[in-house]
């Protein structure tokens, strides 16, 4: 009865999702030119042979799945769809480069109205699918259901909440959960909370955010920089949001004064917000990558507003505060990225995105929390004083991440097999 009500309410929400959608457009959420997408509409013709469609949400869940991909047969052709635009652009860069170009398609995912999703699914006909971690829309779960897809939940997650707010309404959750014929759960925790409310039994593969590649990074200017670096203490803050830059900026000018010519750079999560951020160093010798400066000769702020380039400062700063974790920002990034590339790596407290992976990495020396600014503080001129310990925890950050090396082959298998193959 719920799920007859949700398909019928979001029936009636289409005029209105097209005029969201429209207005998403001026604010450089979505792509003009390729709106016709999320409303299930795509001209382009199903490849033949067989299909896997995988949906990631955005860029973290984009980045996991890749290498899965990479691992998938050379003879199966894969629809790739993500919800926004920062994915689609990193996709554009990182499919040529993994050699995935010429068989990984990628679209965005249409939205969960029944009309919309039907005609997605009636296009492009997978043989399989597979939703990336907690992806649950029940129009395109219920869609794959009606035409026979066999359907995965990859990297699967539910909070102990998520779940708590399912629970409330146990038919609903039996009739999606219900849908998925292969769970791979991130953890025991994760497999028996999706079991109770109605997926099938799980099998716990762990997180492939262990087990994704380094971040690239362009090699002609990582040495360019790291030329221009030698020799100089700098650090770096990572995926920052607001909130946090200000917390930056009183790091940098508690520190200035004993370290001569510190380097604190920021990448901002969302390249846009570069100009806010480099006004919010007013009074610090600042500049802008995305405006085609260099870093300050002397001590102050590098702003990082580019895209796609954190591997890039991740290998230039030894040092790294992974954002969205202090200073009113909450939820955490992948503190995972800098601890593969042996960077000295901290967090703040807010970290319930990443609730399973902070702790074992904190218990294997290879990440610090930090309460607060004076405590981020503390650790950065901690490890700028001692290159041993540095070196130390950059050593356990790098062992940490190669511990399921072998994940992404393990996933490529389950999803093959349920395509009738290998």
């Amino acid at each position: 009865m719920m799920l007859a009500l949700y398909r019928t309410l979001t029936t009636l929400a289409a005029p209105a999702l097209r005029l969201m959608l429209a207005r998403r457009v001026a604010r450089g959420k979505e792509i003009a030119g390729r709106l016709p997408e999320r409303r299930g509409i795509d001209a382009t013709p199903r490849p033949p042979g067989r299909l896997l469609w995988v949906h990631a949400a955005s860029v973290g869940e984009t980045v996991s799945v890749l290498p899965v991909l990479a691992a998938l047969p050379g003879d199966i052709a894969v629809l790739l769809t993500t919800g926004t635009v920062t994915s689609a652009a990193l996709l554009e860069r990182r499919l040529p480069e993994l050699g995935l170009g010429a068989r990984v398609r990628h679209r965005f995912v249409p939205l969960d109205v029944p009309g919309w999703t039907a005609r997605f699914l009636d296009h492009w006909r997978p043989d399989a699918a597979a939703l990336v971690e907690s992806e649950i829309w029940p129009n395109l779960i219920s869609g794959c259901g009606a035409r026979g897809i066999p359907l995965a939940l990859v990297n699967a997650r539910l909070s102990r909440r998520s779940a708590a707010n399912w629970a409330r309404l146990p038919g609903v959750a039996r009739g999606l959960f219900g849908g998925f014929d292969r769970v791979l759960a991130q953890s025991d925790a994760d497999a028996a909370r999706l079991h109770a409310l109605g997926a099938p039994e799980s099998s716990v593969t762990g997180n492939l955010k262990y087990a994704a590649p380094p971040l690239p990074a362009d090699a002609a200017e990582f040495a360019r920089l790291g030329a221009m670096l030698a020799g100089r203490p700098a650090w770096l803050a990572a995926s920052t949001h607001p909130g946090e830059e200000a917390v930056v900026r009183a790091v940098h000018a508690r520190l200035a004064a004993g370290y001569p010519g510190l380097l604190s750079i920021i990448v901002p999560r969302h390249p846009e917000r570069g100009p806010e951020v480099a006004a919010a160093m007013a009074g610090l010798a600042v500049t802008r990558r995305a405006a085609g400066e260099d870093p300050p000769a002397g001590s102050g702020v590098y702003v990082a507003d580019t895209l796609g380039e954190l591997g890039l400062f991740y290998r230039l700063a030894p040092i790294a505060f992974v954002g969205r974790s202090l200073g009113g920002a909450a939820g955490g990034q992948n503190p995972l990225e800098p601890a593969r590339l042996g960077c000295a790596v901290a967090v703040g407290p807010a970290v319930h995105n990443f609730a399973d992976i902070v702790p074992a990495l904190v218990a294997e020396g290879a990440v610090a929390q930090v309460a607060d600014g004076a405590a981020l503080a503390d650790f950065v001129a901690a490890m700028l004083d001692d290159p041993a310990a540095r070196a130390a925890m950059g050593a356990a950050g790098r062992a940490a991440s190669a511990a399921l090396a072998d994940l992404p082959e393990r996933v490529a298998g389950a999803l093959v097999g349920m395509m009738g193959g290998g």
